[in-house]
């Protein structure tokens, strides 16, 4: 499943381009299902790393049998990596095998085929890989070194710089949607079978999924709707600052928020501060999250005046366990006032951000 935040840093994403190319809501929209579903292939393209490097194993162990003067190890070797129990698992499993014809995977290629190559040859010189062969046969060590693998693989300069030009929008996510597919195969046990599911990045199957995916749909298209309004309504409260030298992505952060104050009803207001203070500093000037937390503070004081502000269940009161796992924040937040008109929030810890090319936290020469 993935993350509000991160959803929210996709809306932000789409909203500016549909802001820049001047399109409708109905273009927009189309743009989101279709960004939606490109994150769906890369994580089944992700997934199938492993049976692919499995595949090309197995050829160039075969080819290293026929060699002139093949070694001794060449001659009889061991094959445990190609009968590894989770990766036989995975690629015997009806579901895995529909999204890899669903997200039209293909390692074909010479690209791939030397990448591929390079990979195994580096990787069986690993302490890791001997490890492997010698330790306790069972599904657990299995699984272990299966885990080792996608990361080695996934933080493999060459694959990734071949896997990018796929698609515009991968580059930015590919460690977020690695880890989510890492998940995956953490949580696969013993049980797990032919018939199982496997989740997709976001999966219309999920009740969770299916409610985040429309909780950012809704938010983009409430976004551009409204986007007037909320810059007719800065411009009536801004002090001190011209309208003109405010940054446009403040702007769009602010009209992101108000459509979040508004329309989602579930979600608390300092949940929906907290996290456009946060989309502010990753994506907007450091000064920007001072003002969007002006703004909104006025903001909420004016909405809630006129009864626009309507929040229900866990959006009625502080942080919802759920909520707070999601946005990631541990911070103090005071509820805007007449007396007090802008909410503050001391942020004293951030999510941890991945950086391009950090993968899942592990370097390749470590393993």
């Amino acid at each position: 499943m993935l993350s509000r935040h991160f959803l929210r840093s996709k809306v932000l994403q789409l909203a500016y381009a549909a802001h820049a190319d001047n399109v409708d809501v109905v273009v927009a929209e189309r743009n989101y299902k279709h960004h939606i579903s490109r994150l769906n292939d890369l994580g089944v393209l992700q997934l199938s790393m492993l049976e692919h490097f499995v595949e090309v194993a197995g050829v160039m162990m075969e080819e290293a049998q026929h060699k002139f003067m093949p070694t001794e190890a060449e001659r009889n070797p061991n094959y445990r990596l190609l009968n590894n129990r989770l990766i036989r698992k995975l690629v015997d499993n009806y579901d895995y095998r529909q999204h890899v014809k669903d997200a039209g995977v293909n390692w074909g290629g010479v690209e791939y085929d030397e990448i591929y190559r390079q990979i195994y040859t580096g990787f069986v010189r690993l302490p890791l890989y001997q490890e492997y062969l010698e330790s306790e046969d069972d599904f657990a060590e299995d699984q272990e070194f299966a885990l080792k693998l996608f990361k080695y693989l996934i933080n493999y300069p060459q694959l990734r710089e071949a896997i990018y030009p796929q698609s515009l929008l991968w580059e930015d996510d590919f460690d977020q949607i690695a880890q989510y597919d890492f998940k995956i195969l953490k949580s696969m046990d013993e049980t797990f079978d032919e018939a199982s599911m496997v989740p997709l990045v976001c999966d219309p199957r999920d009740e969770a999924d299916t409610e985040a995916y429309e909780f950012a749909r809704l938010l983009l298209l409430n976004t551009i709707r409204h986007r007037e309004e909320v810059e007719q309504m800065i411009r009536k409260n801004l002090q001190g600052w011209e309208y003109d030298r405010v940054a446009g992505m403040d702007i769009l952060l602010i009209n992101m928020a108000v459509a979040e104050l508004t329309d989602c009803p579930s979600i608390p207001e300092r949940v929906t501060v907290d996290e456009y203070i946060e989309l502010s500093k990753e994506f907007s000037s450091e000064r920007s999250r001072l003002f969007v937390n002006g703004i909104l503070g006025k903001f909420i004081l004016v909405l809630r005046s006129e009864g626009r502000i309507k929040k229900t269940g866990r959006g009625v009161s502080g942080f919802s366990e759920t909520e707070d796992e999601d946005h990631g924040l541990d911070g103090v937040y005071e509820v805007p006032s007449d007396e007090n008109p802008i909410p503050v929030t001391t942020v004293r810890k951030s999510r941890p951000r991945i950086k391009k090319n950090e993968g899942l936290g592990i370097r390749n020469e470590e393993l």
